[in-house]
């Protein structure tokens, strides 16, 4: 019964363990992953610094590189606590092994002290001669044959336990060279961020040498972004419109058809028993007022936290919300993200094309999914047209180079009706 309950218990401990090392794979391969696109970026940073004239690219890579580096600061950190929960369950468990080894040991030697003390053939057979009745004599003849067997199963008992003790140890030992050599990483990344953050500062006191200009086109960049803000928001406004009128039409033919059949058979009126749309109905009972718009928002919304990005290779230049860049207050509504100059860009869900629109020189997309919108600015060429039904990951266009930065950027907002949400509560990690 000690043995069942031992082994039940390393059952345990190792199933856990295998859950902590299976995060500590994802925190790694996410690891690995924000190394190579640094490493990316800074090739990208070297081939631009050479060029005598700093730029806005410039200033852009090092602030795609702080993004990077400071999520794979926090992607060490969540390593070196899985670590540190390893190791505590490690230490528990080595400490557990060991009083189960020593317990074994103290059974075994008083059973090897017994079977000493009735070594002979005389004393066995002594034993079993002494017994009261026949019963009992078969009784003890069945015990020395099986406290025979039990030695030896002790034994196994105590060579296992011995083994797996080693193992912890040697699981543990490699647990804390591997969190020692995360720290020192760590404390590289942070070396590295204080570099490009002091690269950034200086980049902008060179670019500030032209503020004026620079602040020029910024705004412009603005201004467009803003139209494009102001068009999304039209685009829902007109939607919400639409489909109250049409819903309001239909509930007005509904009860007209519901009269007139009840006057024709000389009854009363049943009251509808759905809810009718209205000027009181609010954005979300009249984005969802179909079963299909209703099950694509439950979907939409039951895939929070693991939608792809956009782009299947970019990099985060700008988050969320209201910040100041170089004096100029800017207020994000999405995420604006660096990638590759004709990179695709594809839609994040299943969804209907609800407007394109031409911004002069750059294209925005919109994609309704029941009360959710979705949507892409800043691409280059589009390869659907409005009213077309997309799919999850399907590419909608390309992404279109900034003139002013020298990259190719799209920004990426979702919409819950009218209000904006941040895309990092509903993209998967990057």
């Amino acid at each position: 019964m000690k043995f069942f309950r031992a082994a039940l218990f390393l059952v345990c401990v190792f199933a856990a363990t295998g859950v902590f090392a299976q995060s500590s794979a994802e925190l790694k391969r996410r690891r690995d992953k924000l190394t190579d696109e640094l490493e990316q970026l800074n090739r990208e940073y070297q081939e631009t610094a050479s060029n005598k004239k700093v730029s806005l690219k410039q200033l852009n890579i090092l602030k795609a590189q702080i993004n990077l580096r400071e999520e794979k600061i926090t992607n060490i950190n969540s390593e070196v606590r899985n670590l540190d929960n390893q190791i505590s369950e490690s230490n528990n468990t080595v400490r557990s092994l060991q009083s189960q080894l020593d317990q074994l040991k103290k059974e075994y030697a008083g059973m090897v002290l017994f079977a000493y003390r009735n070594q002979s053939a005389y004393n066995k057979l002594m034993f079993i001669f002494a017994s009261k009745d026949f019963n009992q004599a078969y009784r003890r003849l069945k015990y020395l044959q099986q406290f025979g067997t039990y030695r030896e199963r002790q034994a196994g008992y105590i060579q296992g336990t011995q083994k797996d003790l080693h193992v912890k140890i040697v699981e543990l030992d490699k647990n804390k060279k591997e969190k020692s050599d995360l720290l020192q990483s760590q404390e590289k990344e942070k070396e590295e961020l204080g570099k490009a953050k002091n690269n950034q500062v200086k980049v902008i006191t060179d670019l500030s040498k032209h503020q004026g200009e620079l602040k020029q086109q910024q705004k412009d960049v603005r201004k467009r972004i803003a139209a494009a803000n102001r068009e999304i928001q039209n685009t829902i406004r007109r939607e919400i419109e639409e489909l109250r009128r049409k819903a309001e039409a239909e509930e007005r033919e509904r009860a007209r058809i519901a009269a007139a059949k009840a006057k024709a058979e000389n009854r009363e009126v049943v009251a509808p028993t759905k809810k009718a749309i209205t000027k009181n109905s609010t954005t979300s009972e009249i984005l969802n007022s179909t079963p299909e718009a209703a099950k694509l928002s439950n979907d939409f919304l039951g895939n929070r936290g693991r939608l792809p990005w956009p782009v299947a290779t970019g990099q985060l230049i700008h988050g969320f919300g209201s910040y100041k860049e170089d004096g100029i207050s800017i207020d994000n509504t999405g995420y604006e993200i660096r990638t590759n100059n004709g990179a695709p860009v594809r839609a994040v869900f299943d969804g209907t094309v609800k407007t394109i629109v031409d911004l002069g020189g750059s294209y925005l997309v919109i994609i309704i999914h029941g009360e959710y919108f979705t949507s892409y600015q800043n691409l280059r060429t589009v390869n659907v047209t409005k009213g077309q039904k997309v799919s999850t990951k399907q590419t909608i266009g390309t992404a279109a180079l900034d003139q002013l930065s020298g990259d190719a950027t799209i920004i990426f907002s979702i919409n819950k009706g009218r209000d904006s949400v941040d895309p990092k509560m509903w993209l998967a990690p990057n």
